[in-house]
């Protein structure tokens, strides 16, 4: 035990009743070694972590609130209201905006592994957003989170002024990366699928336009109503992917909600009038 001790001792610099625990759990010195440096990780990340937080956490509690949030921010060198931000809120299970426990803060920024330092998230951000745009999956869990994180403590519904706001983030980056692509259904009786599939330089064939999004906001202030079902923000995105660049395709007996469906009839009207997208 002595030898295994030393050696243990020589290899870390840790203390001999340090070394003892260590040797004791693990029994070999190997594995002691490895247990060690692990645990001193982990551990550094952890106060690295707690560190940053107390810095921007609020006076007599334990979260850090919008001021910080702010002070954080502007540490990072990032918009507070950059998109990415919505995917760190939905890794460090944030649950409204400006919120940011401490449990949630600690585990979010080692999950992605982050070292704990503004530094290291700093590293972290770009690769959170570039995932954000380019992974369908991911988006998917972003977006779908970003409902109950957005919406006020008791509603069921979102305010139309909110729900274009975090629309306004979240489609455009969706759109850009592909993670909000268009993807043409199958349709075996067309011998012109190929041809069907491939985008025109014009777009005419690629599905929902960017310009849509602000069609989508035109349309939803002109109608007006108390806010935005939980029905109608899950299943836009999926609308968005599936739509043809005039809405042909949308099929009104299907369960969409409808509000999608009246905006498919607003769209064509508009379409028909001769306003271009």
């Amino acid at each position: 035990n002595d030898e295994r001790i030393s050696q243990f001792c020589a290899v870390t610099g840790a203390s001999p009743s340090l070394a003892v625990k260590f040797i004791q759990k693990y029994k070999r010195v190997d594995l002691a070694i490895d247990a060690f440096y692990s645990n001193s990780n982990t551990q550094q990340i952890t106060n690295n972590l707690n560190a940053v937080f107390d810095r921007y956490k609020e006076k007599g509690g334990d979260s850090i609130g919008i001021d910080g949030t702010v002070a954080l921010c502007n540490d990072l060198g990032v918009n507070p209201e950059d998109v990415v931000l919505l995917a760190i809120a939905y890794e460090l299970k944030s649950p409204g905006v400006g919120e940011w426990p401490r449990k949630g803060w600690q585990e979010g920024w080692k999950n992605l592994g982050c070292d704990g330092t503004i530094e290291g998230m700093k590293t972290i951000l770009p690769k959170q957003r570039q995932k954000l745009g380019k992974d369908s999956a991911y988006f998917n869990k972003v977006y779908s989170y970003t409902f109950d994180f957005a919406k006020s403590e008791g509603q069921r519904s979102l305010g139309i002024e909110t729900a274009c706001a975090f629309w306004a983030l979240l489609l455009p980056h969706g759109l850009e990366g592909g993670a909000l692509g268009h993807v043409t259904p199958a349709n075996d009786d067309s011998e012109d699928d190929d041809d069907q599939d491939m985008e025109n330089p014009d777009g005419s064939d690629s599905g929902w336009s960017p310009a849509y999004v602000d069609w989508w906001f035109e349309f939803l202030n002109e109608k007006g109503g108390k806010g935005i079902s939980k029905d109608t923000w899950a299943m836009l995105p999926e609308f968005i992917r599936s739509i043809d660049s005039k809405f042909e395709t949308h099929d009104l007996e299907a369960a969409w909600p409808s509000t999608i469906d009246d905006f498919v009839e607003w769209a064509k009207a508009r379409l028909a009038s001769g306003t271009a997208p």
